[in-house]
């Protein structure tokens, strides 16, 4: 197991590699620059100024030099400061990237939490009322846009009820922080916890249905242990991997949710960023949520070898 998690982050620091290119040439190849930013802003500026701050900031050489000049200061430690906040990139980076632990961690958590007791029971029960009603409320949750959820529950909890702040962040300690919380963590949780339901169940009808639960079922194990320790543990593996796929975007953070409540996350940041021609900002964004879903996808296969002792790495 040691030397396959050894291979994978190797594999993974060569993709994070592959990436950092990727999407440095992508940004590089975005029209505009910050330099027609600057010349935009100060009208006093000419073309004969633009050419000097661009040759002053390398813009004017090749990509690729750019691109190697870059790696290079960021393998040593500098990995360059924000344009539109003038600061270092971490020190803008870090604060977004707490919001989105907190906002998309508890939204994660409130999912699958109720994700898997709702999908076990529609499973244990196919075509009942409970598996009609419990399948109606995940397709409704799939299906709903999470700008018009967000939109109706700022309309009931703030506008119409007024017990919950419309958007911001808070700063009046843990009360107030809990308050502007709770709807973008709501509206996650909804868009979210559907789809987990919908592959929750379909893992577990297709457990329940193999022969090693109809061995425990004659043995006399109880309804409980037949299904928390049998069939759940090896429906969880498909279940793993959406979830590592949905925890990949944990870093990425959800922009749409971060721009109705006005939720300083990782997803405004790096929108914010490559809008206004961020380079630095928005690359090293990109690249915590690269390496963010390969640790994911890392951890899930992890889970595999736990889930079912047969799986085996070597």
């Amino acid at each position: 197991m040691t030397r396959y998690i050894l291979q994978r982050l190797v594999e993974s620091a060569v993709v994070l590699l592959i990436m950092s290119f990727v999407i440095y040439g992508l940004i590089g190849l975005m029209p505009g620059d910050p330099i027609d930013l600057m010349v935009s802003a100060d009208p006093d500026l000419t073309p004969a100024d633009a050419e000097r701050l661009r040759a002053l900031y390398g813009l004017d050489r090749p990509i690729l030099e750019r691109y190697l000049n870059w790696l290079g200061a960021a393998l040593s430690g500098d990995i360059g400061y924000s344009r539109i906040h003038a600061r270092p990139v971490m020190a803008v980076l870090l604060p977004a990237l707490a919001n989105t632990v907190w906002l998309m961690g508890l939204s994660f958590a409130l999912a699958l939490a109720i994700a898997l007791p709702a999908g076990i029971l529609a499973a244990l029960r196919p075509r009942s009322a409970v598996d009609n009603a419990i399948n109606l409320l995940a397709f409704a949750g799939i299906s709903i846009p999470p700008f018009w959820l967000a939109i109706l529950l700022i309309i009931l909890f703030a506008v119409i009820l007024g017990w919950l702040p419309a958007g911001g962040m808070g700063g009046g300690g843990l009360g107030s922080a809990i308050a502007h919380l709770a709807l973008p963590v709501a509206t996650l949780t909804l868009v979210t916890v559907g789809g987990i339901v919908r592959f929750v169940r379909a893992a577990m009808m297709e457990a329940l249905r193999q022969d090693y639960v109809r061995t425990a079922q004659a043995k006399g194990l109880s309804a409980r242990q037949v299904v928390l320790g049998h069939a759940l543990r090896n429906a969880m593996i498909p279940v793993v991997t959406v979830l590592a796929l949905n925890f990949g975007t944990l870093f990425s953070g959800a922009l749409i949710t971060e721009t109705m409540f006005g939720w300083l996350g990782m997803g405004k940041t790096i929108y914010d960023a490559i809008m206004g021609n961020d380079f630095n900002l928005a690359l090293v964004g990109l690249l915590f949520a690269t390496l963010t879903t390969l640790l994911a996808n890392l951890a899930a296969d992890v889970t595999y070898a736990w889930l079912d002792p047969r799986i085996s790495y070597k």
